[in-house]
């Protein structure tokens, strides 16, 4: 058997804000091992840290507020309780040798009374609810129809992202992604299905990018735009959501983002609009992160090395894969098949399918709180 050849994949990245290993980032996957008060669970610091030969990790979704709170059993980054239970993974990620930055993800319309620790509406751009039922702590409900936002609500919600980010970094980690992407509420303001606003943040495009840019704005303000990156899936159809025309919204918002200095833009080719070609020249001097396995087959080695001779992207996101491969860069160097996800564990609240294979009961761990394995 001959030797397989250095991967792109492995090469090292350095940018004014990034020092990696390898170009090989773990994408943000919700997996909801917190508690019922949203702390990240003792097996997550074990999760992530097996992960940390990964060039840089993102995060789950942490909701950045208890109106942004989308499932039951997430992650948050308010409660100094949370902060705490953040800081216990982060420091066995740098233990590892590790980055990591947490995703900031606000539900916006994808959310309900019942999945929200303060049992409150959520709250959207527009009343525009979920096209289908909702996930809660009491099964599944039909959606709630989300209260369009003031004015207040709008300012409020850009300083709960500024307020969290400070919250991760005093967590320990690196930076903060916020997630823009995946129907979520920077995406629902970004989309004509789900923004029917007729104020400064609805309308033409401007009205359309203002809270994703304002957010932006604030988060950097808040910890430095070195800590500061944002995910887009320009016309990604995920939950319901409608983009008529990608194209001038996002163009419009790659250009008011290029000159923030952010650490990175992380873009998700999750449809036929061609996000990676037609976005990153107008990203010149930021990362890029690609990912191109969104709504498509997992991403392997080959389509992660096609990403970076494009010259599309800087680094690529691996997301399904690193589920059931923690030691994903070195089976990519090494170009070694890579095993599938049990998909029965990914929303469930143990160490099953998580920290211990499938197939290991879920109450296997010792009293302390640490997974048998």
């Amino acid at each position: 058997m001959t030797s397989p050849t250095a991967s792109l994949l492995l090469t090292p990245y350095t940018s004014a804000a990034l020092r990696l290993r390898n170009r090989v980032v773990m994408a943000p996957m919700t997996r909801l091992r917190a508690d019922e008060d949203g702390v990240p669970l003792p097996i997550v610091a074990d999760y992530y840290a097996r992960r940390a030969g990964a060039g840089l990790i993102v995060t789950e979704g942490v909701w950045p507020a208890f109106a942004g709170q989308s499932l039951w059993r997430q992650p948050g980054l308010v409660t100094e309780a949370q902060v705490a239970g953040w800081r216990r993974v982060t420091s066995a990620v740098h233990a590892a040798g590790g980055v990591i930055f947490a995703q900031l993800m606000h539900g916006g319309r994808h959310s309900h009374p019942l999945t929200r620790i303060d049992g409150g509406l959520p709250l959207a751009p527009s009343a525009v609810p979920l096209p289908g039922p909702q996930h809660t702590r009491a099964g599944k409900r039909a959606p709630a129809v989300p209260r369009p936002m003031t004015a207040h609500d709008i300012a409020e919600t850009v300083e709960d992202y500024a307020r969290a980010a400070r919250n991760a970094v005093r967590a320990g980690f690196d930076g903060v992604e916020l997630h823009g992407a995946n129907s979520y509420l920077i995406h629902q303001f970004l989309a004509d299905g789900t923004n029917l606003r007729t104020d400064a943040y609805g309308g033409d495009v401007s009205g359309r990018i203002r809270f994703a840019r304002e957010a932006v704005e604030a988060v950097a303000a808040a910890v430095g735009p070195h800590r500061t990156a944002i995910r887009l899936s320009p016309g990604n159809p995920q939950s319901g959501m409608v983009e008529a025309d990608p194209g001038p919204v996002y163009r419009a918002l790659a250009a008011a983002l290029a000159p923030l200095g952010l650490a990175y833009v992380h873009l998700s080719q999750a449809s036929d609009y061609p996000a990676l070609a037609e976005l990153r020249p107008l990203l010149a001097g930021t990362t890029v992160i690609g990912n191109v396995g969104e709504n498509r087959a997992p991403t392997d080695r080959a389509a992660g090395e096609a990403v970076l001779r494009a010259g599309t992207a800087d680094l690529v996101s691996y997301g399904r894969a690193f589920l059931a491969n923690p030691d994903l860069p070195r089976r990519l160097a090494a170009d070694l098949p890579l095993a599938a996800p049990d998909t029965a564990f990914l929303y469930t609240h143990g160490p099953e399918g998580y920290t211990a294979p499938p197939g290991r009961p879920a109450e296997a761990e010792d009293r302390a709180g640490a997974p048998v394995v």
